[in-house]
């Protein structure tokens, strides 16, 4: 099992762990609709990269 030699230092982990914050989500705007949305993500309408990809469905038609 390995055992450190001696103890690490407050600078030295901060510097270890200066790149592990997370960052906000990329967000984009379609083309069509102006819907903001992640990045790689089909809007919340169905638009991905200006074309409808998913078509809403009606619940009421049962």
């Amino acid at each position: 099992m390995a055992v450190q030699k001696s103890k690490k230092s407050r600078a030295k982990r901060g510097t270890r762990r200066s790149h592990d914050s997370l960052g906000g989500a990329t967000l984009s705007e379609d083309q069509l609709t102006g819907e903001v949305h992640r990045r790689h993500h089909i809007s919340p309408e169905g638009f991905y990269r200006g074309r409808q990809v998913v078509v809403a469905r009606e619940d009421d038609e049962e």
